[in-house]
């Protein structure tokens, strides 16, 4: 009996499997089940989240996979994708769930690649930022799906033209550019964004994300900051100007790493369009104000590209297998990219982690800071680099070291103490003065401030 049910547990685990990849369009209900199925088949490997609520009151749920789900573990890098910023763009929505179901399946099944990459990595799926722009598009379907219709969310906001605008302060700040990392937001924000873009402020300014992509559609490259261009008067499609980062080279690779694992987004013509090794700077393509991947940049130390998927912005569900097979090693491969340049923990003399330390790297203007436990992660591309690491009440240390191609390079800081021996204190005058009377007092020196504002 026993050699008769196996057979049949193996085909009913077949049924099941086929049944979870199954390539089908998900509905809010649809997409919150396939999560929570995911999250029931991996149980010591996921966990599900909320990071707020749409205008209509829907969850924007994500799904975390790690081998600690809900802890950071020091030297452990956060990374994040987000699906259907544009409820109408629905591809990377059902992407992202054949992505959670693929990782947990194959853990399950001992995939040395997919066991490494969750050990080591944090990793946030949110398939969907925007679920009630998408209900309005489905509701339409594929076959009569306007080209705007479910864009924006219930308030009729596109919420990637919806942050803070970090860029005009950047730019503008003063007679030159002004500070790209780390710039504060305007007293009034919150009253200017919509609620799920103020639920997503919220869940990167609490995580130390690391590497991130918003998936979109309506073309198929891979799109790199900066996305708003310096010159206002470039402001329409038709004029663009290439608006770099300091970190430019960087972006390139990694939207190259997406673009040459995708099927055929490297072959650089696709929807009419030309893009060189199917990538482009955003400001290049058009500029485009206020948008999410700009904002991650400048605002958190995360380094987020924004991927166009498919011409088609609600392909038909025939033609979602195809597109899986065309992304499945992309989407996998570009959360590796996450493994390299620098990482290390930034601590005091006593081994106690210093959150908020500057990370600075000489000859890219970009800095990154520390999180709450101490540690730092630094993207970098192979090579040799002076990096420095500095605190407000302690002493600069600066190092140099060489960046490999594979893993990332292991550099701790241990920074002491900052402080200065102010001369003896002289009595007013016509007063009989007792050296030994006197008490040489250890201040601080007068506050230093890193370059984070």
């Amino acid at each position: 009996m026993a050699r008769w049910l196996r057979p049949l547990a193996g085909a009913l685990l077949l049924l099941e499997v086929a049944a979870a990849l199954s390539f089908l369009h998900h509905r809010y209900e649809e997409m919150v089940q396939a999560l929570f199925r995911v999250q029931s088949q991996c149980p010591y490997v996921t966990r599900i989240y909320s990071i707020g609520r749409s205008v209509e009151g829907r969850h924007l749920y994500v799904l975390e996979f790690s081998d600690y789900p809900g802890i950071h573990e020091p030297l452990e890098p956060e990374f994040k994708y987000v699906g259907n910023m544009h409820g109408n763009e629905v591809l990377g929505r059902e992407l992202l769930l054949q992505l959670s179901e693929f990782l947990c399946e194959e853990y399950r099944r001992g995939n040395e690649r997919i066991t490494r990459l969750i050990h080591d990595t944090r990793i946030h799926i949110m398939p969907s930022m925007n679920p009630d722009g998408y209900e309005v598009a489905a509701k339409q379907g594929p076959d009569s799906n306007g080209y705007l219709t479910g864009r924006n969310n219930a308030n009729g906001v596109d919420l990637n033209r919806n942050f803070p605008d970090l860029n005009t302060f950047m730019y503008y700040s003063g007679e030159i550019s002004g500070p790209n990392h780390h710039i504060p937001l305007p007293d009034n924000w919150k009253s200017q964004v919509e609620p799920e873009t103020l639920a997503v402020i919220q869940w990167i300014s609490s995580y130390n994300f690391v590497l991130s992509a918003n998936l979109h559609g309506g073309a198929v490259v891979a799109n790199y900051p900066y996305d708003k261009s310096q010159d206002q008067r470039f402001r329409s499609h038709r004029r663009t100007v290439n608006t770099p980062t300091p970190d430019d080279k960087l972006f390139q690779k990694l939207a190259k790493t997406y673009s040459y694992a995708h099927g055929w987004m490297h072959r650089g013509w696709n929807c009419g369009d030309y893009f060189a090794d199917g990538i482009t700077n955003g400001a290049s393509w058009y500029s485009l104000s206020k948008g999410m991947q700009d904002f991650n940049y400048l605002y958190t130390n995360c380094f987020e590209i924004t991927l166009e998927l498919s011409c088609n912005k609600f392909p038909p569900e025939e033609d979602l297998e195809r597109q899986w097979m065309a992304n499945r090693e992309a989407l996998v491969a570009f959360i590796e990219e996450i493994h390299q340049g620098i990482k290390g923990t930034v601590s005091d003399e006593n081994n106690n982690g210093i959150a908020g330390a500057v990370i600075s790297v000489q000859g890219i203007s970009h800095d990154i800071t520390s999180g709450d436990m101490g540690d730092y992660f630094r993207l970098l591309l192979p090579g040799t680099y002076t990096v420095t690491a500095s605190a407000e009440g302690y002493q600069p240390q600066m190092v140099t070291t060489t960046v490999g191609p594979a893993a990332p390079s292991l550099v701790h800081f241990q920074l002491k103490r900052d402080v200065v021996r102010k001369p003896p204190e002289r009595k007013a005058s016509g007063a009989r003065t007792n050296n030994k009377a006197l008490q040489k007092k250890v201040v601080p020196r007068a506050t230093r401030r890193g370059t984070r504002r």
